[in-house]
């Protein structure tokens, strides 16, 4: 494959997961292995120019400008290079490779800018909010770890492998972390930034870093890996293409930011128009079918669904997933002013969220304590875990909708006699985390499934006036959720009072509605599910195929004639 139809496939795979970025390493790679322009027999061989800079060398050596440098072994021809390249040691194209000053820098305010890693790791040299050395310690440094125009800097610690070619910025010094690379000024400095950018080089540099929790590059290393050389002529070709194929890589990322950005606010105002407190009766119809239109095609990544599934949730409590029937018995219950003071109901809490929310006729508005035969607190002590027992649940095994038992924790038969004393949990009841890092999550127990509750977590077990289902519903949606996240407190660990629990402003609609309320999110949910799933199976099978393009394109040339 050519890399010119890899590029007419790419729109194929745009989509795929981290798609631009290993499109920039594949036209590195082909770069570095001559396979992005073609040859020219004209071309001066490699093998003249590597003796040409080794002259120059020599002749920097007797001049007293450099040192001599350290024999190196020579480099193995890979089978697949092609003719007139040659294979060389990085210290052979180099007059010198050091790095910065390993002795801590003076500080001054003003004087020579003194660069480290994180004015160099956007690939060009950043001197904003830069630190400054004085003249007096520039000057003293060796020539060789001043960089000056035509030099390649190359981060040797942490983040490294980043080149950077450095134009006439003017004087500056970088830390002991930059390396500091003089390339021979017979070679195009620019082939040589680009090879050390290739994943062919990282790995060699990988390959020699020391250290365990910050990996460092050694100078005898860096000097001894090996770079691919093409004729002089080529590697000009090589730069100009590979430079105007990262600009397109450009193109092709804003573009894709761009219609990410569009997804985003088309899907954003599809939901903000579901979502609008009070909507006009006579528009939130339209608006409606427009998302469910539209939404289809503009959801295209796994972290949007979220969203839609809380849209879903909002919807079903404010009456407005299922049309109401006229038929439907309302429901009937005691007046807020007859719930006791002593209950520890937050009537405040109560008055101020019920404003919040339009009800259709035939709905009423409660206490989730009026709603409820029992919410109890768990027991605060941290239970004392066994190989095996009752199952004791933990707040990370809640998922909305769900009660996650894949890796279920155990406790005595004695300490769960001792954490069901309140309250022993039977199925539909409501298990509700309020406090810790998934404040607000609310799930019913499942049928045949003994167990006990762990720490920051209550027990919600609903009167026959309102569904269980129906109950963990509204106690998901962003209506009780963003009400509780406002009312938290405490610093690291958030949590809501008792008190604000128990005065949710629950919606009721009719008995029959909220099983038509039920049956309809369950259905929304699944279609969720799935279009969660396709975008899995969409993002792997592009990856595939993008690895397949790759693949194809980076084959040596008499695999490809095989294949073609």
């Amino acid at each position: 494959m050519t890399p010119d139809r890899l590029l007419a496939e790419f729109s194929r795979v745009a989509d795929a997961p981290d798609a631009v970025p290993r499109l920039r390493r594949s036209v590195l790679d082909l770069a570095v292995r001559g396979k992005l322009v073609p040859q020219d027999p004209a071309d001066e061989p490699a093998s003249a120019l590597l003796k040409r800079i080794a002259g120059e060398n020599a002749r920097l050596v007797k001049a007293g400008v450099i040192k001599e440098k350290v024999a190196s072994s020579p480099c193995a021809l890979p089978d697949d290079l092609p003719q007139g390249w040659v294979v060389t040691r990085l210290q052979n194209l180099c007059s010198s490779i050091t790095d910065g000053d390993h002795l801590p820098p003076p500080k001054a305010g003003m004087g020579v800018p003194f660069l480290v890693i994180g004015n160099v790791r956007s690939r060009r040299i950043d001197f904003d909010g830069c630190r400054f050395v004085p003249q007096s310690y520039f000057d003293a440094l060796n020539p060789i770890s001043k960089p000056q125009a035509g030099d390649l800097l190359y981060t040797l610690v942490g983040s490294y492998g980043i080149p950077v070619v450095v134009d006439d910025v003017g004087p500056f010094c970088v830390q002991r972390h930059i390396g500091i690379l003089r390339p021979s000024r017979l070679m195009d400095v620019g082939y040589l930034a680009r090879v050390m950018e290739s994943g062919l080089i990282l790995h060699q540099a990988t390959a020699c870093a020391t250290g365990i929790a910050q990996k460092t590059v050694p100078l005898s290393g860096l000097r001894n890996i090996a770079i691919p050389l093409p004729p002089l002529a080529e590697q000009h070709r090589i730069v100009a293409k590979v430079d105007e194929l990262m600009a397109l890589c450009d193109r092709l990322a804003a573009a894709r930011r761009e219609r990410e950005a569009t997804r985003d606010r088309l899907t954003a105002a599809s939901l903000a128009r579901l979502n609008t407190p009070d909507p006009d009766p006579a528009l939130f119809a339209a608006h409606a079918r427009f998302a469910l239109t539209t939404l289809p095609t503009a959801i295209t990544r796994p972290d949007q669904i979220k969203p839609l599934r809380q849209t879903i949730l909002n919807l079903a409590v404010r009456g407005l997933l299922v049309p109401q029937d006229s038929n439907d018995k309302p429901p009937r219950m005691p007046m807020l002013r007859e719930v006791s003071a002593a209950s520890g109901l937050d009537e405040e809490v109560f008055e101020q969220a019920r404003n919040l929310i339009m009800l259709p006729s035939g709905w009423l508005i409660a206490p989730l304590a009026q709603l409820s035969e029992h919410i109890v607190d768990c027991p605060h002590t941290t239970p004392k875990w066994t190989e095996q027992g009752e199952i004791c649940i933990r707040t990370n095994q809640l998922r909305a909708g769900n009660l996650d038992l894949s890796e279920p924790r155990y406790v005595s038969q004695e300490t769960y006699l001792e954490r069901i004393e309140r309250l022993e949990p039977r199925a539909d009841d409501i298990l509700y985390s309020r406090e810790g890092g998934i404040l607000g999550i609310a799930c019913r127990v499942p049928k045949g499934v003994r167990l006990c509750l762990g720490q920051r977590l209550m027990l919600i077990r609903a009167a026959k006036i309102v569904g269980p289902d129906f109950l963990e519903i509204v106690l998901n949606s962003p209506f009780i959720t963003d009400l509780a996240k406002a009312r938290t407190t405490g610093g690291a660990a958030p949590r809501v009072n008792m008190s604000t629990v128990r005065a949710y402003p629950i919606p009721l609609p009719p008995l029959a509605e909220q099983h038509r309320i039920v049956a309809r999110v369950a259905s929304l949910m699944t279609l969720c599910d799935r279009l969660e799933a396709s975008f899995a199976v969409g993002a792997t099978i592009r990856t595939r195929l993008l690895e397949a393009l790759l693949a194809e394109a980076l084959a040596p040339t008499e695999a490809r004639e095989e294949a073609a």
